[in-house]
């Protein structure tokens, strides 16, 4: 699947139905700089039975940016997919949040030099979601999968295989 400019990548996303629901907005992108700003206003749609910013709704403003930053960085040479994910509450979500997720320059190299071998390779990021006066509403923390595609059982399956397997 060839990756979407990030024009158009923001469009599909802010226009994807479980995002626009949500309240989900992504503010910026640059897959080159590998950076990606993503905020959630609250409203009627995404609060929770008290009040506050639904988790589920927090939880899917990170959810697949890191990948998705990663499969552009590395090209189509790599197989990434999400592993796995922890959220961490820390306080109520009372108005609008934001997150923004950054992969330094220097990861990239680094993912490869580790992957060089053939091995899987896993790395966590994590990300604060904060509030309009930048206080921590949520921590997420993504660990993401990265192999070469060459070392993959089949283009299809091996990923998922390959992530079960380890």
């Amino acid at each position: 699947m060839p990756l979407l400019t990030p024009h158009l990548l923001k469009l599909r996303i802010n226009t994807y139905a479980p995002y626009v629901g949500a309240g989900i907005k992504v503010e910026h992108v640059d897959l080159d700089q590998g950076l990606c700003v993503v905020s959630m206003g609250l409203n009627a749609l995404n609060k929770n039975i008290v009040g506050t910013q639904f988790g589920g709704s927090l939880y899917s403003m990170v959810d697949p940016f890191y990948m998705l930053m990663l499969m552009h960085q590395l090209g189509s040479t790599y197989v990434v997919w999400d592993k796995s994910s922890h959220i961490e509450f820390i306080a109520p979500g009372n108005s609008k949040v934001t997150t923004r997720m950054k992969i330094p320059s220097t990861e990239i190299a680094t993912i490869q030099e580790l992957a060089k071998e053939g091995e899987p390779v896993f790395r966590e990021y994590t990300t604060d979601i904060v509030d309009e006066q930048q206080k921590v509403i949520a921590t997420v923390t993504k660990t993401i999968y990265i192999r070469l595609r060459k070392y993959s059982k089949s283009k299809e399956q091996s990923s998922r295989i390959d992530i079960m397997e380890a």
